[in-house]
């Protein structure tokens, strides 16, 4: 007859949320809980040598600052456990097991690492510990990669083998698949473990159907944290976990004491630091990728949503859960340098422009809290206005310049409702028809600054072969750190320190200097750039 097991990792996994900082009360809160709860296993922490001991936090440079935690704590019917990321922790630190508060220890590794972290594995089981091999992005194995390692797995025969689904790729299919393929190979006294993430909002979903659809006498193993506390999308709730295997497994957990630990200690992490289903963790998933790809590219504040999603179509192999900032920045440009033949568009457009002063007005404050300079320049040069990724109120734009397809896509409606031509840079798509002028990206990039599409230098630099008269600045305020918003719509904010700030307006300024101007370049309202 299988055992169906449940094991809490709120003070560990939970911990990425925190830098694992809960607190000395609420660590012993916490764990005083679960074990009232009766859940079969809890999770304490990580062990980590990088880290000096700090009792108010659940990871410790090893087996000894574990002790000082929770050794003075009743264990009551639960199994306690601690984890290790291969290659943190020297075995040195590991004491052991009869002289220390832990049953077991898992160890997460990732597949290059796998002989290295079972033979590291081995020394743990051999110093009294029940080993549980945690096999971390689960869905970068192929079957030979898993068969392999299930091979090495038989002989080191540990108490469970998990798969760890480290990016909530999962669906039901995929992970019957993995289990099925485990279930067949592993020696039959393993037990089989699942951990889930909650990207794809089916965490809870996955185990419920790893519960009902596993067959045979294998015991598993479910992992849970409490309210789903967890990095990116977070974790499978435990709560959720007990209650169903209580309804129809016949288990006996408490699900209150659950309860009362998540009123207690957990909300008030959960409101200061939220975590949970969102777009970001939904949209790796999707493509399959690691979920600082997502915030690399949606930092950009240049893309549109599907952008993004054209863009991470184009990861592959191995580097998909491999962050690689150098990778994605080249995938970006490539993608951005869509070419054009702009010669027609550029004759057009020079014609209206020739002889003519030209405003420019971009996203800063201060064209309204300077409408003053703004209107008397325009009240003795009668220029022709041209704005840039916006269309600003309370101006008679006639021009409006597009080189970011986020805000692009984010204004759509309202320029379409307003007489304004629209120039555009060819990596901005319409949703219908065409642009009215469209111009190579890529010819105006300056590619040796921070900031290489600046849209501010690109449009300077599409201008000064036009033959305007002079070109006028205003709403340019600059970068700067302050607790007041430097944009009139909070949606076009950049989040910066100052040093990078400051660092990116002399980059600005760096990049005007080296355009040989064909005409005069003033500033109408202040600006950092000067």
């Amino acid at each position: 007859m299988r055992n169906i097991e449940l094991l809490d990792c709120t003070l560990r996994d939970g911990g990425y949320v925190n830098d694992w900082e809960f607190g000395q009360d609420n660590i012993v809160t916490l764990f005083e809980r679960l074990v009232s709860s009766e859940v079969d296993f809890i999770e304490i922490g990580f062990m980590d040598d990088r880290r000096e001991f700090d009792v108010n936090r659940s990871i410790t440079p090893g087996t000894e600052g574990m002790n000082r935690l929770y050794g003075h704590l009743d264990k009551g019917k639960s199994q306690v456990v601690g984890m290790i990321d291969y290659g943190t922790c020297d075995i040195s630190l590991i004491q052991p097991q009869s002289e220390t508060v832990m049953d077991g220890i898992r160890v997460i590794f990732k597949k290059a690492k796998m002989h290295e972290a079972v033979a590291y594995m081995k020394q743990i089981k051999a110093l009294g510990y029940k080993v549980f091999t945690q096999a971390v992005s689960i869905t970068s194995y192929n079957d030979g990669e898993l068969a392999e390692l299930i091979d090495l797995v038989n002989d080191l025969d540990p108490y469970a083998f998990s798969l760890v689904d480290t990016y909530g790729l999962l669906h039901k299919e995929q992970l019957m698949h993995y289990y099925n393929f485990a279930n067949e190979h592993l020696n039959i006294d393993i037990r089989l473990g699942y951990h889930a993430h909650n990207n794809f909002q089916l965490a809870f979903a996955n185990c419920v159907e790893l519960i009902e659809s596993a067959v045979g006498d294998r015991n598993l193993l479910v992992d849970g944290t409490l309210y789903g506390m967890g990095k990116s999308a977070g974790n499978a709730p435990i709560e959720l976990l007990a209650n169903y295997m209580n309804t129809h497994l016949d288990k006996r957990y408490h699900v209150n004491q659950m309860l009362e630990a998540i009123d207690v200690t957990i909300m008030d992490i959960y409101h200061k630091i939220p975590w949970g289903y969102n777009l970001k963790f939904f949209v790796s998933a999707s493509n399959d990728c690691h979920p600082n790809y997502v915030t690399y590219l949606m930092d950009k504040k240049k893309l549109s949503m599907s952008s993004i999603n054209h863009i991470l179509a184009k990861l592959e192999g191995e580097k998909k859960l491999l962050y690689d900032q150098d990778y994605i920045e080249s995938l970006y440009v490539q993608y951005q340098n869509r070419e054009c033949d702009d010669t027609v568009d550029f004759a057009e457009l020079k014609k209206v422009l020739a002889g003519n002063d030209i405003l420019l007005l971009g996203p800063g404050k201060r064209i309204y809290s300077q409408k003053d300079r703004v209107d008397t320049y325009i009240g003795e040069h009668k220029p022709i206005i041209i704005s840039i990724n916006f269309i600003p109120e309370e101006y008679d734009v006639k021009y409006a310049f597009l080189s970011n397809a986020k805000r692009y896509v984010a204004q759509a409606t309202k320029i379409s409702k307003k007489d304004v031509k629209l120039i555009a840079t060819s990596n901005v798509t319409k949703a219908e028809g065409a642009f009215d002028y469209i111009f190579s990206y890529s010819k105006l990039l300056d590619e040796e600054a921070l900031i290489v599409d600046n849209p501010m230098i690109m449009l300077i630099k599409l201008l000064n072969d036009m033959d305007v008269k002079q070109v006028a600045l205003a709403g340019f305020d600059g970068y700067e750190k302050t607790a007041l918003p430097n944009y009139i719509n909070a949606n076009m904010e950049h989040t910066f320190s100052k040093e990078l700030a400051m660092e990116i307006n002399a980059d600005v300024k760096k990049s005007m200097s080296k355009i040989k101007l064909n005409m005069p370049v003033i500033y109408v309202t202040e600006s950092l750039y000067q």
